[in-house]
């Protein structure tokens, strides 16, 4: 009877391991479309990810419809993020303070510990978890990380005010090519710039107003999914 028992445990722990190794393999961060954004300060390409496929495909449909044609980048800090895809953004008045618009529906978190803020980063915004406790994507608005580097104790002393816990390789990285690590668990990461980061480094050089929008504005020219 104990062999038995023995035998069922081991059986379960092998599925459980299992079961583990496929979801590391579904997490894998390797995109299938890429997307061209062109922008009125040159193109950036993106490739989306697979593992997050309800983000994924709502990008796509939205950049096959036309929704990003002409919607401005309304915020924009430099070392930290670009933001854009606020449907009232295409006609807005100069000085205006964008970032409420909604197209009326949010899509559910898909947040992999494996996807972080890395420079270069797509993510999609959203309203803050005291409204929104399951932090539940905006359906348009997005932004890319242009981030800052920080060495290993800075790090430190960011997960412990945000109570984070940073990889090996995660620390590489933002001690490197950079990043936002405070953001990291808290919004979905569903893309990443292969092209054009120079082009959101431009971006987010330019002279911004008391909401951190654009003295001049930066406009989506559109969004093209790429063969």
């Amino acid at each position: 009877m104990k062999k038995v028992s023995f035998l069922v445990i081991f059986l379960l722990a092998s599925l459980f391991v299992t079961a583990q190794q496929i979801d590391n393999k579904s997490v894998a961060v390797d995109g299938a479309t890429k997307v061209i954004m062109e922008t009125t300060m040159g193109p950036i390409v993106i490739e989306l990810y697979d593992a997050t496929p309800m983000h994924r495909d709502n990008f796509i449909k939205l950049a096959k419809d036309g929704v990003y044609d002409g919607l401005l980048f309304h915020r924009v800090i430099e070392k930290f993020m670009i933001q854009g895809g606020d449907p009232k953004s295409r006609d807005a008045e100069p000085g205006m303070m964008l970032g409420e618009g909604s197209l009326g529906y949010t899509i559910p978190a898909e947040i992999h510990p494996r996807l972080f803020h890395r420079r270069g980063a797509l993510c999609a915004a959203r309203q803050g978890d005291e409204v929104n406790p399951k932090r539940e994507s905006s359906a348009s608005q997005f932004y890319i990380v242009q981030g800052d580097v920080f060495d290993e104790a800075t790090l430190m002393k960011i997960g412990e005010r945000f109570h984070k816990k940073y990889t090996r390789e995660q620390m590489k990285v933002y001690a490197t090519e950079g990043g936002a690590p405070h953001l990291d668990g808290d919004y979905t990461v569903f893309g990443q710039v292969v092209e054009g980061m120079e082009v959101v480094d431009k971006i987010a050089s330019v002279e911004t107003d008391r909401y951190n929008r654009p003295v001049e504005d930066v406009r989506i020219i559109s969004v093209k999914i790429m063969d």
